[in-house]
């Protein structure tokens, strides 16, 4: 194949907010010849402008989408891959062997959410829609799920016709990865959610090789993250009032990777006499098989001498996995502590206790990391004094705690330092998956600070990825074009 005329990049989610990461790339070979790569597949969520946009046609029709390349498995760059496949794409999914196994996981999960949320819908008569429908089902998820192709990190994958990828460890889950990308003529370095410089329970992230444009996400690029004195001790204080109080403790958690966070320091702090010995319960399906896969020694990701043990060295620790065992927790009526999923309290188990939990003075709800505008969790975070759950409105009582050590994200220091490192510099850094204003505040920092050209896109802008020296041919993001 000869060389490619021209090389586009097309922002599809996490341009104008922190959610929905998906990046188009589009390369002309000439004679009606391209492909279409998208890197990342992930759902919107938070504000309903941007939920709505899961339900609008893709930009492209998914059927000329040759390849898909994943840089981890959360919601957020995953979740979109069964509408895809509902609405023709034949491709292939390339990930990391650790975002693979709990891609799989995740997206198993949402399809059942996705099919019970459309139920509840229905039953609760709160929809616009009649009948409600499931954004795809578990039909979709099992028709992608064998679409999921693992490769290693830091080797080069040909991905044919001149292009190849590379994953590079990004410390943020299991099997997170920056991704640079090789196209006949030019290349493109996805960081992924980047972690931070020492994760409680993964290997430290690597920084890759420079590339010639680079996608960077900015989650936290106008902020440090501020650790407690004594680690935890804010949760443990929390959990040791709200017992007292004859209270139970809700923790909201993602189930990859922060439940196995919170469970390694709620180890550590009972097995330091910081809480007391009270019956812990996660109720989370999706989170107990992630365990599984993080305590897989031959994906060879934890730190060194890490265990299960150091998870699950609770002594009353309980687990959760049908609805009936969900169900008869909140039949209990002693102090308690519940890990449920979803982190940002958008749906899911944890939804349930906190219809139950958050109306009670005597109760508290820990939230252990970012929460996005629009979300249940930003609305207690900024101190709501009633919330919506499943059509109806519940006065917020309870007590409401950030724990913000729990992140993986990397904050503005985290950030700068994997720039600094990169080489070579980029000719253009675009700013991701972060508010505006953040994505804004971090790109000037890189152009003052390390004199790079560091831009904010737009959601649904297209840019040439090109050496400027002539104008690029005219390629409105539209109809596809066949490729050989």
């Amino acid at each position: 194949m000869s060389v490619a005329a021209a090389t586009t990049l097309t922002f599809l989610g996490a341009a104008g907010t922190v959610t929905g990461s998906k990046f188009l790339i589009e390369i002309d070979y000439g004679l009606e010849t391209q492909r279409r790569i998208l890197v990342d597949a992930g759902q919107f969520q938070g504000e309903k402008a941007w939920r709505e946009k899961n339900w609008e046609e893709f930009p492209v029709d998914p059927r000329t989408i040759d390849t898909v390349i994943l840089t981890h498995a959360h919601m957020d760059h995953v979740g979109y891959l069964p509408a895809l496949v509902r609405n023709g794409f034949t491709g292939l999914v390339v990930c990391t062997e650790g975002t693979a196994r709990l891609a799989e996981i995740v997206l198993r999960d949402a399809g059942k959410l996705q099919e019970q949320d459309a139920a509840y819908a229905e039953k609760g008569g709160y929809s616009k829609h009649q009948p409600p429908l499931p954004l795809f089902d578990t039909t979709d998820v099992e028709n992608t799920i064998p679409m999921l192709h693992s490769v290693p990190f830091y080797e080069d994958v040909d991905l044919e016709d001149g292009v190849s990828a590379h994953w590079v460890r990004a410390g943020h889950i299991l099997g997170s990865a920056s991704v640079r990308i090789q196209t006949p003529d030019t290349s493109i370095l996805f960081s992924g959610d980047l972690g931070r410089h020492h994760h409680p329970i993964l290997k430290p992230r690597d920084t890759p090789q420079g590339a010639e444009w680079v996608v960077m996400e900015t989650t936290y690029g106008d902020r440090e993250h501020v650790e407690p004195e004594v680690p935890h001790e804010p949760m443990a204080d929390a959990i040791r009032r709200t017992v007292a109080r004859g209270g139970q403790v809700l923790i909201p958690a993602f189930a990859i990777d922060r439940t196995e966070g919170i469970l390694k320091a709620l180890t550590d702090l009972y097995r330091e006499g910081r809480i007391p010995d009270v019956p812990v319960y996660v109720d989370s399906p999706m989170g107990l098989r992630a365990l599984a896969v993080y305590a897989d020694v031959d994906l060879e990701e934890l730190q060194e001498g890490m265990t299960l043990n150091d998870f699950l060295g609770i002594p009353r620790l309980r687990e959760s996995m049908s609805s009936e065992d969900s169900m008869a927790i909140n039949r209990q009526t002693e102090p308690i502590v519940i890990i449920s999923s979803s982190g940002m309290l958008e749906g899911g188990r944890v939804l349930h206790h906190l219809k139950r939990l958050v109306t009670d003075e005597r109760n508290a709800i820990i939230l252990t990391g970012y929460q996005a505008a629009g979300t249940r969790g930003r609305q207690l975070e900024e101190g709501a004094r009633e919330v919506k759950i499943h059509g109806r409105y519940y006065r917020v009582k309870a007590e409401i705690l950030r724990a913000d050590e729990f992140s993986v994200h990397g904050d503005a220091s985290d950030l700068m330092d994997w720039a600094t490192a990169l080489r070579p510099a980029p000719t253009v850094a675009y700013m991701v998956h972060g508010d505006p204003k953040v994505a804004r505040h971090f790109a000037n920092r890189l152009e003052d600070e390390l004199d790079w050209l560091a831009v904010v896109p737009r959601y649904g802008e297209v840019v040439s990825l090109i050496d400027g020296s002539e104008d690029p041919p005219d390629l409105p993001l539209g109809a596809p074009r066949e490729r050989d």
